[in-house]
């Protein structure tokens, strides 16, 4: 059983294109319209390029509300290392329109790699900040919905939902350790041993990466949305998803919130 596990999260599919602190909301279409202005595209922004904005996944503001979660694999390559000014412009649109006016300069402030999570702080006044649930709060069963932009700009940047529920609270071996990746921090999480991944019986797409889970009947963020699995190649995402998508769940956002300040 273990084995037919591990294959399947062997073929797991990071979903980047580049790849309220309130009260419990029960109804689905007021936990949208509450949420929407904290669902936004992340990607980069250069004037030369076109377009502009080259969307890479979803984030969501979380803390002080200055602080965007998403995913690591949602960031360009170097992104966490590269000197101020150099390498590509992190951007997160923050208008409901996408156009480049409501995009706020980002930079990276915390990392964690093996848990594919990556904090970013970005320029202005704060923004509203969704609720994070309790560490080890999710259950199975528990009906959640997903926020994100599955087909990035080709909607104009339109948020998306989609609803499931919390279909297994599963484990997830830790990848090999390479040369690249052995900085203190990552031995440390190594030595933590393998961790917890949330399985999801909902369907997530390319650019759903790094968007918020939630758990309906509270309205707080259970998770952060990371793979789906696939059947075959990448292209199968779109053109016949399985329905079955990976999160991590929020305890281990807390924690890179806590690393951050």
């Amino acid at each position: 059983m273990k084995a037919t596990r591990r294959r399947w999260l062997g073929t797991a599919l990071a979903l980047g294109l580049g790849a309220l602190g309130g009260p419990a909301r029960a109804d689905l279409p007021g936990l949208i319209a509450s949420a929407r202005p904290s669902v936004l595209p992340v990607g980069t922004f250069s004037p030369t390029d076109s377009p502009r904005f080259g969307f890479r996944g979803t984030g969501f503001v979380v803390g002080d509300g200055t602080l965007v979660a998403t995913n690591f694999h949602v960031l360009p390559p170097g992104a966490d290392t590269a000197e101020p000014g150099s390498g590509p412009q992190l951007m997160v649109m923050t208008g409901r329109s996408g156009e480049l006016s409501t995009g706020r300069r980002a930079r990276v402030v915390a990392t964690d790699r093996v848990r594919d999570l990556a904090l970013l702080r970005i320029e202005g006044t704060p923004l509203p900040a969704l609720p994070l649930a309790e560490p080890g709060s999710a259950r199975e069963g528990a009906e959640i919905a997903l926020m994100g932009y599955p087909i990035g700009g080709t909607l104009g940047f339109a948020m998306v939902t989609h609803r499931g529920i919390v279909a297994s609270i599963t484990t997830a071996a830790l990848p090999a350790a390479t040369a690249s990746n052995l900085d203190p921090r990552a031995l440390l999480r190594l030595r933590e041993g393998n961790f917890e991944l949330l399985q999801l019986d909902a369907t997530a797409y390319p650019g759903n990466s790094g968007g918020p889970v939630f758990d309906t009947a509270t309205g707080r963020v259970i998770g952060v949305i990371n793979m789906v699995l696939v059947k075959a190649g990448r292209e199968s995402a779109l053109s016949a998803p399985t329905g079955i998508s990976y999160a991590v769940p929020v305890a281990a956002l807390r924690a890179l919130m806590a690393e951050a300040r």
